[in-house]
């Protein structure tokens, strides 16, 4: 029987802080506001040079660095995103790209902020079936970048960030057990980016409304929010016969601190066995996951052997939970250096970029 397990873990923020009170000055609020209806102090703000791709391929480069995986062994990278690059081409293959990953496919996977658990259970099931043996699973987001900041409501909340992790098959036992994931189309206006899409296509008109910003009913989000991550954490219990007691870590999405409270009541946990690091970072949809995973390791709180469940809910509305029992990063000292990779990986485009020109030039001819 093969196992996923997690091997390697990486993390990407922008170097611009935005603080509470940088906030209060363009926004009608304060520190102590947001602070006691979030928990969140400060968040990172995507430069002019930074974007969802960069930070993504960044933060994977350094999950195959812990991993000691070269980019050309990966067989499947998947992106969870709500703020993409493009509609198309996926966000996913431009990261390929970038880190000269040419043998892997890739692809985009829309869950927002659920994003990260769907792609990382879709490529444990991938390698538990052995059609592939490595994945490369990325959170990344510059959701800034779709924020109103005249609306208090929703830009004191959303940050930027990437993180990723690394799923390799093994015979050993241990990585990701079993996950739920589940979808209510029809709140689906609850959280929105109403357009750009084929709905509402771009236009001065939905320009002048607003409407490609992040709109949100804030208590109704909550309301879901609260009832659901303490119900996904106790059917992935219940579906991998662990107890509470077996529990190391509950890793929840990061979106409000009253949030990640409201479901250590509904558990009967105390706050003390949750990952939270929202305060820094802010709601960064998809990576959240994966950089408070990143953190705890850096910082000696998640170790081999322990138990955890990773539990978010966003947009859709999705939410989902799966459980994973670490292993931690391979233990043979063998460095990867990826500078090669890199090069290759550019060599590798400009050469594809010279096939297509030829192609373009003989199938010009034939045409006349």
């Amino acid at each position: 029987m093969t196992f996923a397990h997690v091997t390697g873990w990486g993390m990407a923020v922008p170097e611009k802080v935005m603080t509470n009170e940088d906030l209060a000055q363009i926004v009608e609020t304060s520190d102590e506001w947001i602070r006691t209806r979030t928990g969140i102090r400060e968040r990172r703000i995507a430069g002019e040079n930074e974007s969802t791709a960069s930070l993504g391929a960044q933060a994977a480069l350094e999950a195959l660095r812990v991993a000691r995986v070269r980019p050309t062994e990966v067989d499947l990278i998947i992106c969870a995103t709500s703020s993409p690059e493009h509609v198309f081409p996926a966000t996913a293959a431009l990261i390929q790209n970038e880190i000269g990953a040419t043998k892997a496919g890739a692809f985009d996977l829309s869950a927002a902020c659920s994003g990260f658990i769907f792609a990382l259970n879709m490529a444990a099931q991938a390698i538990r079936t052995e059609s592939i043996r490595t994945a490369l699973i990325i959170g990344a987001e510059t959701l800034s970048r779709f924020t109103n900041w005249e609306d208090r409501n929703t830009c004191v909340l959303f940050g930027d960030g990437a993180g990723a992790v690394v799923v390799q098959g093994s015979e050993l036992p241990g990585g990701v057990y079993g996950g739920v994931i589940h979808s209510d189309g029809s709140g689906g206006d609850l959280l929105t980016l109403p357009a750009g899409g084929s709905r509402l296509p771009a236009s001065l008109e939905t320009v002048k409304a607003g409407q490609h910003f992040i709109h949100m009913d804030g208590r109704g989000v909550f309301r879901f929010a609260t009832r659901v991550m303490a119900q996904a954490t106790k059917e992935v219990l219940a579906l991998n016969d662990w107890s509470l007691d077996d529990l190391t870590w509950v890793v929840p999405h990061q979106a409000n601190y009253r949030i990640i409270e409201s479901a250590a009541r509904g558990l009967k946990l105390p706050l003390e066995r949750f990952i939270i690091n929202l305060e820094r970072y802010g709601n960064t949809s998809t990576a959240s996951i994966p950089i408070a995973i990143t953190e705890a390791v850096a910082e000696g709180k998640i170790k081999p052997g322990d138990k955890l469940i990773l539990v978010g809910f966003g947009a859709g509305l999705s939410w989902g939970a799966l459980g994973l029992e670490w292993v931690g990063a391979p233990s043979e000292e063998k460095p990867i250096h990826l500078r090669p990779y890199l090069w290759w990986a550019r060599v590798h485009a400009w050469y594809q970029r010279l096939v297509r020109f030829i192609e373009g030039l003989l199938w010009g001819r034939m045409a006349r």
